[in-house]
């Protein structure tokens, strides 16, 4: 564990009200948000593509931001590193009765529902769920859209609101599309946008019903998406054109033809 203290040494170094860096010693919590949001998908990024070295590194600026917030809390009397290492130490053994303890579960459901059950004890312990005891209570307002509509949709079901088999879902999609057809005509844009958000939240529903992580699914058609057009662009480049000098009817014959030659 010596590189972790080197680490707290370097960050304490850094935060010095005297000799430490400028631009670490204006920092603050809400100052590394992004940062710390950054580093995260970087990390996701890493490990989707299996690049264990950028992973590595990846983690490690990960790591970077906890120690950072860890450090500014020191500084202000709050909360130290080791406070934090011993918050999850304590977490992880209070969710996994079965292996630190004497629970036995059956199932994987079994064991989520406990752990979800586990995290309402310990809002209503902090006095978090006082106020608002929600079945919805506790997911957090700044996740990406899909991520937290996934997240609202699987609470939901959990408490009997859900569709029982996928039939539906696949109705309640079209009727989404249809009234979405219909808000463009009209052309009321908050009404539209009103209509897309309906469309989204109901393809993440479907998604989730097909056992599919709707965030996963669009990095994916993302990442396909980009493969794609630059196939295009290299196709066009090796033709001594560009993108603006070629018509929509030639552009979309070259992405039929990614689509044939690119394995995705």
């Amino acid at each position: 564990m010596k590189n972790i203290q080197r680490l707290l040494d370097i960050m304490a170094r850094l935060r010095h009200p005297e000799t430490g860096c400028p631009w670490d010693l204006q920092q603050d919590f809400a100052s590394l948000v992004p940062y710390t949001l950054e580093e995260a998908y970087e990390v996701a990024d890493a490990a989707e593509r299996g690049d264990v070295e950028d992973l590595r590194e990846e983690l490690g600026d990960l790591l970077l931001q906890v120690v950072f917030h860890s450090r500014i809390a020191e500084d202000r009397g709050l909360f130290t590193f080791e406070d934090v290492a011993s918050v999850i130490s304590e977490k992880l053994i209070r969710r996994h009765p079965h292996v630190f303890g004497e629970a036995v579960f059956e199932t994987d459901a079994e064991r989520h529902d406990y752990w979800e059950s586990s995290k309402v004890a310990e809002r209503r312990e902090k006095g978090k769920a006082k106020d608002d005891d929600s079945a919805l209570s506790g997911i957090a307002a700044n996740l990406p859209a899909l991520v937290a509509a996934q997240k609202l949709q699987q609470r939901a079901a959990r408490h009997g609101f859900d569709w029982p088999e996928i039939k539906p879902v696949f109705d309640k999609v079209r009727e989404e599309l249809n009234e979405l057809e219909a808000a463009c005509v009209t052309s009321d844009q908050s009404h539209i946008q009103e209509e897309i958000g309906d469309l989204l939240f109901v393809i993440v529903n479907l998604a989730r019903h097909l056992e599919v992580d709707a965030e996963t699914a669009l990095r994916d058609g993302n990442r396909k998406f980009v493969r794609r057009f630059r196939y295009i662009e290299k196709q066009l480049t090796a033709r001594g054109k560009t993108l603006a000098e070629s018509t929509l009817a030639e552009l979309d014959a070259l992405w039929d033809e990614a689509k044939r030659n690119l394995s995705d």
